[in-house]
């Protein structure tokens, strides 16, 4: 029979829209403003007098408190407002001090029973919930001179081993050089380190009665070495916003040296750019002994007391790189300490060097890379020069008791917010050469709301436009239509919401175009059952002829526009990306609401009833 779906099909089409109505209701209810509150002290639950406190401190201050809860041994403070999120969390600050750990956080205000069906809003991008953006340049230098070093140690005990004397070793630029006694000791060293590090150009000099060695670094080896910095700090970073519990970072690659880093949500700014930034290392040295030439040694001053130093040897046992995990505890007597998990090759080499030197002291070195910006005159125009530096300080030096292994850990920290600090950073690796920051750009949480308001502002415009537009022309099939396009903005919210896409400016112009188009496909069927019924087809025949006949010429138009898409995400980065997924998608669900939900809706309305004129 003409016009008549069977029973299992209006029962699909129920299911679709049911279901996508459930994920897409909790865009109505946005995430809140709150502040989370923590003990100070790992594992303990700060007191709920302490918390009475400061919610009488809130509401002497006139700040709105929309609920209290308590969750996972913290506390959270749910707030009507990002201004008085920022009062509360400055409130609580000063009345807890350094009991408590305070932070901004977005609490979900989806409801219980929609949270059953793990249904959760969609994600908005930075330029709707504001945060921060910044552009991060890598020292290419940097990162030669760090490898030259570690080479450098790696020579030193492989002449050490052999017996070869040597005098001093000199990084410079591009070039790793080594004095010897005379040239057989030279040559002898030449042959065995040209064996184990290939990627250098060998080359002898005369430097008064010494005999030189020099090791420059080869342009493949140079391009290798850079290349490898930029990909692991891309790598570290992403470990590091990930530990920050970020949604949705976006952390990638721009030009030969640089890295963008754009934190939706993020509102301590001053934090996530001291932990996206921070270029800190750890190294674990051996104390000198007494005997130990200079030229062996370096000495450095504690960093919580620098009127205290210590001599230790310039060899490495380990550094920060071998860390395979790190979390932050206290010790017997309350003090912060930093547990540490060293990897397979760190573990033998920490077994091997405290195994010997039992009795021994043994440093952990903090190392961290910094930028000075000062302003100079050049031809007459002020310029920003940024000169970099490093800051090396001692966190302990502790006496080997017996071998180590595998895991130890570091105590002699300031506070638990350093310890935590340096668990992080541990935890997500260290940079492989230092980064400074060469753009920073704060979007605020009010500007996020104001570009939401006129998102919303624009779909309810193009909306009722094209619904107006339908209903004229269209008459009663118009109303299908828009019945349609409502549906279809709710099940484009729905995927959107269950894939975990995020919601960018340029998705919601996805979206407006979306709606324009969605259209296109009944405007295609209702034209040609116009056209039918002009040549004189009875009713039932032309709405079958009109949704048949426009179907191929439809699928054609969406595929061709669907595949642009695809390309558009597959090569675009950041806002083309975001248009993209809301463009495919939203062609996806219109054809589904163009071509089965209106079918239906027409089929319900005039399958197989005599119907002699249509309102069309």
């Amino acid at each position: 029979m003409l016009n008549r779906y069977p029973l299992w099909k209006y029962l699909l089409i129920l299911v679709v829209l049911v279901v996508g109505l459930i994920y897409a209701l909790p865009n109505l209810f946005p995430q809140d403003p709150a502040v989370q509150i923590s003990s100070a002290q790992s594992g303990e639950t700060l007191d709920e007098s302490e918390i009475e406190r400061v919610e009488n401190a809130l509401n002497e201050a006139d700040v709105a408190i929309k609920a209290i809860e308590q969750t996972n041994q913290q506390w959270l403070i749910r707030l009507s407002d990002t201004e008085d999120q920022l009062r509360t969390k400055e409130i609580a600050s000063d009345l807890l001090g350094d009991d408590a750990t305070v932070a901004l956080n977005l609490a979900e205000a989806t409801p219980g029973w929609l949270q059953a069906f793990s249904a959760s809003p969609m994600t908005l991008g930075l330029d709707l919930r504001g945060g921060v953006h910044f552009l991060l340049e890598v020292d290419m230098d940097a990162a030669l001179t760090q490898r030259l070093e570690v080479n450098g140690s790696a020579m030193r005990e492989l002449l050490r081993s052999e017996g070869i004397r040597y005098r001093n070793t000199e990084v410079n630029d591009r070039s790793l050089s080594i004095d010897f006694a005379g040239e057989e000791d030279r040559d002898t060293a030449r042959g065995l380190i040209s064996r184990e590090f290939p990627d250098f150009e060998y080359s002898s000099e005369e430097e008064g009665r010494a005999a030189r060695l020099v090791m420059t670094l080869t342009d493949q080896s140079v391009n290798e070495i850079q290349d490898y910095a930029i990909n692991q700090n891309l790598t570290t970073l992403r470990n590091r916003v990930n530990e920050l519990g970020v949604a949705e970072p976006l952390v990638q690659r721009q030009g030969p040296d640089k890295i963008v880093v754009e934190l939706p949500g993020v509102q301590d700014t001053v934090a996530a750019k001291r932990v996206v930034g921070a270029t800190a290392n750890l190294e674990f040295r051996l104390e000198a002994r007494p005997d130990t030439p200079d030229s062996e040694t370096e000495s450095f001053s504690f960093r919580n007391d620098e009127s205290r130093s210590a001599d230790l040897m310039r060899d490495v046992i380990v550094t920060g790189d071998s860390v395979s995990s790190a979390s932050r505890s206290f010790d017997e007597n309350g003090r912060p300490q930093v547990n540490i998990d060293l990897d397979g090759t760190g573990g033998m080499l920490m077994n091997r060097a405290t195994r010997s030197n039992i009795g021994r002291n043994m440093a952990v070195l903090y190392i961290e890379h910094k930028t000075e910006e000062r302003t100079v005159m050049e031809d007459g125009e002020e310029t920003i020069v940024r000169e970099p530096y490093v800051e090396r300080g001692l966190i302990s030096l502790a006496t080997i008791q017996s071998a180590l292994g595998n895991s130890f850990r570091i105590t002699g920290l300031d506070s638990p917010t350093e310890a935590a600090e340096l668990s992080l950073l541990l935890r997500s690796g260290a940079l492989a050469a230092p980064i400074y920051f060469v753009q920073e750009r704060t979007i605020g949480p009010s500007l996020g709301a104001d570009n939401i308001d006129r998102g919303l502002l624009s779909v309810q415009i193009g909306l009722l436009l094209v619904a107006l537009f339908m209903l004229i022309r269209y008459k009663v099939f118009g109303i299908f239509a828009n019945i349609a396009l409502a549906l279809n903005l709710v099940l484009l919210t729905a995927v959107m919401s269950m894939l975990g896409a995020t919601l960018t400016l340029p998705g919601i112009a996805g979206i407006v175009l979306t709606l324009g188009m969605a259209v296109d496909a009944n405007v295609l069927i209702f034209e040609r059952i116009r056209e039918e019924l002009r040549n004189g087809m009875s009713v039932q025949q032309a709405i079958y002829t009109g949704y048949q006949r426009a179907f191929t010429s439809i699928v054609d138009a969406n595929i061709t526009t669907l595949l642009v898409a695809v390309i558009l995400f597959s090569i675009g980065t950041g806002p083309v990306k975001g248009f993209a997924v809301t463009l495919s998608i939203g062609i996806l669900t219109s054809m589904f609401t163009a071509l089965l939900v209106t079918r239906a809706m027409v089929n319900l309305m005039y399958g197989s009833k005599p119907v002699k004129k249509l309102w069309i």
